[in-house]
């Protein structure tokens, strides 16, 4: 098969790309030892269902469940029903309970570890909307986690900053709900770059005085608090943050942009790790975390240095699109037949962006049979109008 492609660059040129062969990543058969580390996992859509693809959830279960066996077999855990699944942004909370069910047995039947999202996405985040509203719509979703086994991920709520009148609100709440859980959970404080609607949470805009009362609320019930994952992009912030939590509160970082840093750490401290990116980086990050483990840090370094570029270009503005990014990552390598995606998400890059990560994937050695994944490029180069060269349309 001819593997050199013609991709389109920023200004709409054409020129021609050669994938290089991908790394093959030395990744043992045994669990992380210094670090947890947790990958938000994609769910796979359904491209033959015939419901409303815009406004109803059609999930191919087989694909989407052996993508989670595909993770925990890297040794990773999987957080469950997260953004990354397109949680509110496709995924409803109905399929996100069918979701959970199916991947809480498939974890048990290999001895992987899940934890799950809960939040209060069934409630419309309106003024109308009340906090004993918010507090019902938690309870009813946690309760759902824990009875079907799951440990839980408290997810920010939309409603919750569309209705709480000061920093206050969010205090009652959250401590009304860690009361009511029956293990520590992960908190998870998402920032407006990946969710415009929560905006201004923990009662503020300024990161200084919502750190301010999300430690508050942590400190205040630190026994149900396992740790908590901050998605902010910044760096400086997490560490800032890492540094004032309680001894027994873990730091998971949600940094898309500097993971590397930050899980490696230093003599003042690290992260663990919760990340959308490691789905779609996956084997490099596995061989990574080993590498950390064996004290090398050099080799960490190197296998993680090429995903960096990778990460950021998929998780650039605006961020809540990066999911588009990441299923088509398990396109390209083989993992889903198609690069179809729940509400039509698929349309949310263009394809100069989809063009750019095929080239940064490549370099990072991250798509291993380069044949499929050209073919897969060129496949979705023809529906963008431009065609290729010596291309044959067969089913690979």
């Amino acid at each position: 098969m001819n593997n050199s492609i013609l991709l389109p660059n920023q200004s709409g040129e054409l020129y021609a790309h050669t994938l290089k062969p991908g790394k093959d990543f030395a990744i043992p058969k045994k669990q992380f030892e210094k670090r947890i580390a947790l990958s938000a996992a994609h769910v796979v859509a359904d491209p033959l269902a015939t419901m409303d693809p815009i406004n109803q959830c059609a999930i191919d279960w087989e694909e989407t469940l052996a993508y989670r066996r595909h993770l925990w077999s890297l040794g990773f855990g999987v957080a469950e029903a997260m953004d990354t699944a397109q949680r509110g942004m496709g995924l409803n909370w109905n399929a996100a309970q069918e979701l959970i069910s199916r991947s809480v047995k498939e974890a048990k039947a290999v001895n992987g570890q899940i934890a799950c999202g809960a939040g209060t996405d069934h409630i419309q985040p309106t003024s109308q909307v009340t906090i004993q509203d918010v507090e019902r719509a938690y309870e009813e979703q946690c309760e759902f986690v824990e009875k079907e086994g799951g440990r839980i991920i408290l997810m920010a709520s939309r409603a919750l900053a569309a209705c709480a009148s000061s920093a206050e609100d969010y205090v009652k709440v959250y401590s009304h709900i860690l009361n009511k859980v029956s293990e520590p959970v992960i908190l998870h404080w998402l920032g407006d770059m990946f969710d415009p609607a929560l905006k201004g949470y923990w009662g503020y805009e300024d990161i200084d005085q919502a750190m301010e009362v999300c430690l508050r609320i942590i400190k205040e019930n630190e026994k149900k608090v396992d740790g908590i994952k901050i998605s902010l992009l910044d760096d400086k912030r997490e560490i800032q943050m890492r540094a004032l939590l309680p001894e027994s509160v873990k730091m998971y970082t949600g940094d898309d942009f500097n993971y590397p840093e930050l899980i490696k750490g230093d003599e003042d401290g690290y992260s663990h790790a919760l990340l959308g990116i490691f789905d779609a980086i996956a084997p490099a990050a596995a061989s990574a975390l080993h590498a950390l483990d064996d004290g090398d840090l050099p080799k960490y370094d190197a296998l993680l240095e090429k995903t960096v570029a990778l990460s950021r270009h998929i998780f650039q503005a605006p961020t809540y699109a990066y999911k588009t990014g990441v299923v088509f990552m398990a396109y390209l390598n083989g993992h889903q037949s198609h690069f179809k995606m729940i509400g039509g998400a698929e349309s949310q890059r263009s394809i100069v962006h989809l063009a750019d990560l095929f080239v940064m994937a490549g370099e990072a050695g991250l798509l291993q049979d380069i044949e499929l994944a050209t073919y897969r490029m060129k496949l979705t180069l023809m529906q963008a109008g431009i065609e290729q060269k010596n291309v044959a349309i067969q089913n690979v």
